[in-house]
């Protein structure tokens, strides 16, 4: 699971470039000292990552609650069935029922406080970037919100969703460093192969859920047992 969260933020980060690349291009770094321009870019992306693991650990709570149910498989199979319909369902019929409307105002205060911290260059203004823009809408971002909630834990839901975040940190420290530096032609062909991914992660997910006796893949499904244990002191 960690392993494809790793890949996930690897592949997605074309798309990451696209979509934050502005925000990495305005960061107000140090361009005249090296060292101090390697702190600020890892403090916007320790803040990225912060939000990463606060939202995996939320929807990691989510899934906990249906394991403790001993749902936590079909939770999987249905996880995986969902990130499969969101690639396969056109975005016009999905947009009607996504539900982030409600969300809009507080994504404009989050992209009002950005505006407000890209102005400044105090040593907090880059994790709080950083921070913030974690929490701006991503379709990636709501796809490994899947996977958070498949792990079943908090704690599993947190390092999966930081894990997703460290996979996007080469390619986004790459386009602070050089730019825009990936041509159309190379970034659409990644853009197409995103999606051919998350299908078969969600796959994985359905397989995992199966408990099919596959070490790693898709292991049997654990009943849980409960012992009463009486003592007399």
């Amino acid at each position: 699971m960690l392993i494809s969260a790793l890949i996930f933020g690897l592949l997605g980060s074309f798309h990451c470039v696209g979509m934050c690349g502005p925000i990495a291009f305005l960061l107000p770094v140090d361009h005249k000292n090296n060292v101090r321009k390697l702190g600020q870019i890892s403090l916007y992306h320790f803040g990225r990552l912060s939000s990463y693991a606060i939202i995996g650990l939320l929807f990691g709570l989510l899934g906990k609650s249906f394991s403790l149910f001993g749902l936590q498989q079909q939770l999987s199979i249905l996880v995986g069935a969902l990130m499969i319909l969101v690639i396969l369902l056109p975005y016009k019929k999905f947009s009607k029922y996504n539900g982030s409307k409600p969300i809009f105002k507080i994504v404009s205060k989050v992209k009002s406080n950005l505006g407000k911290q890209l102005k400044r260059k105090s040593p907090d203004t880059f994790y709080t970037i950083g921070f913030l823009n974690g929490f701006l809408p991503c379709g990636l971002v709501y796809m490994a919100v899947f996977g958070a909630i498949a792990s079943g834990t908090a704690l599993e839901g947190s390092l999966y969703m930081a894990v997703f975040g460290l996979g996007t940190i080469p390619l986004m420290t790459t386009a602070i460093y050089l730019g825009n530096f990936i041509n159309l032609n190379i970034r659409s062909k990644i853009r197409k192969a995103v999606p051919v991914f998350v299908i078969l992660i969600g796959l994985l997910f359905i397989l995992r859920g199966m408990g099919l006796g596959i070490p790693y893949l898709s292991p049997m499904e654990i009943t849980p047992e409960i012992t009463a244990t009486q003592s007399c002191h």
